[in-house]
């Protein structure tokens, strides 16, 4: 998905600070494309807590009713230096991009997309279903992660995943949808390729049902509630908050209170690089997304009638050209006046 702020900030995303328990981590509303468009509420980044592990953007929205709307309709966009993770509770989003990927993903299954040296893609609620009107509902997470240093110039790429792994367990269900995570003695392996030490899973609880999961004691985790009565070890946890760990613990166990618990847990390896992130780009230097935006500008066209096109020959620039799409590609908002340098580590 985009980021469809019309005057987004230019962030530097840093690791923060260790803490001693869980630091909880409250959601702002992020109108996207204006007060009318659709609303998600955004964890990360934010001032208080930039990343965790190489995980850098997590949008929540729904449920949305899209039965009688046009549901969610991102056109055309550029990436650079980040996956795209898109994970669904309900609905159905159809995806199109510049390396000729045209997929469908459902709940409890993965797209993952890689940006590298430049990607651009579209998202949209499509108006039927396998020959059927589509799910009325939408609802679900947008997570980007960063691509290092080593990696953020490759080649863009796609992969879907249907067959992920999952395991239930005395009222608990947990899915893996990236890296590796051990539950009940069983080690949850998702295929997906990252770049980094990390773990994506959705955890669903009965009521009065609890899970310990057996996590790297080197990864820094989030807990993403969504809905339900929630705890991570003692903290309870509200519905739209994360909550946050540093690393050193072996073990988390989350619990439902009185009501069932849906939540996604975020962890990795702490991100030791600068970085830089504005619109839809991640980078290391306010030159790179300056020339980002310059070259994505460079490739459209505006049409007549206001609107906006791909210039011809755009497929063989450098983000490429998305076909299919009712409508013209998005053009990136004004980038701000004040330039950012990235925050230095403490001894760099």
């Amino acid at each position: 998905m985009s980021n469809l702020e019309t005057r987004p900030d230019e962030q530097v995303c840093a690791p923060g600070s260790a803490v001693g328990g869980v630091e909880l981590l409250e959601a702002r509303d992020v109108p996207l494309g204006g007060p009318r468009a659709m609303t998600v509420r955004r964890t990360i980044p934010q001032r208080q807590r930039s990343l965790i592990g190489a995980w850098c953007f997590c949008d929540h929205y729904g449920p949305d009713d899209v039965s009688s709307s046009a549901g969610m309709q991102v056109p055309p966009h550029p990436h650079i230096g980040l996956q795209t993770v898109s994970w669904l509770f309900a609905g159905e989003i159809l995806h199109r991009d510049s390396v000729g990927s045209w997929q469908t993903v459902l709940p409890g299954e993965l797209n993952l997309m890689t940006a590298g040296h430049g990607i651009s893609h579209s998202e949209e609620s499509p108006a039927t279903s396998a020959g059927r009107p589509r799910p009325p509902t939408l609802h679900g997470v947008q997570l980007w992660t960063v691509l290092p240093l080593a990696v953020k110039d490759s080649a863009p790429s796609f992969e879907h995943h249907a067959d992920l792994p999952v395991v239930v367990h005395d009222g608990a269900r947990v899915q893996v949808f990236l890296g590796t995570l051990r539950v009940a003695d069983e080690e949850l392996v998702s295929p997906a390729r990252t770049y980094t030490p990390l773990v994506g899973a959705q955890i669903d609880l009965e009521a009065g049902a609890s899970v310990v999961l057996d996590v790297d004691p080197v990864f820094e985790h989030g807990l993403l509630v969504d809905d339900g009565d929630a705890r991570l070890e003692t903290d309870a946890v509200p519905p739209g908050a994360l909550a946050y760990t540093a690393p050193g613990r072996a073990r988390l166990t989350v619990a439902a209170g009185e009501s069932p618990v849906r939540a996604v847990l975020l962890g990795g390896e702490p991100f030791a690089e600068d970085v830089v992130m504005w619109w839809n780009f991640v980078g290391r230097t306010h030159e790179e997304i300056v020339r980002a935006r310059a070259d994505w500008a460079a490739q459209l066209t505006d049409l007549d009638d206001g609107g906006t096109d791909f210039e011809p020959g755009a497929g063989e620039r450098r983000f490429g050209r998305v076909d299919g799409y009712a409508g013209g590609p998005l053009r990136a908002p004004a980038l701000p006046e004040v330039r950012l340098r990235p925050r230095r580590r403490p001894g760099s």
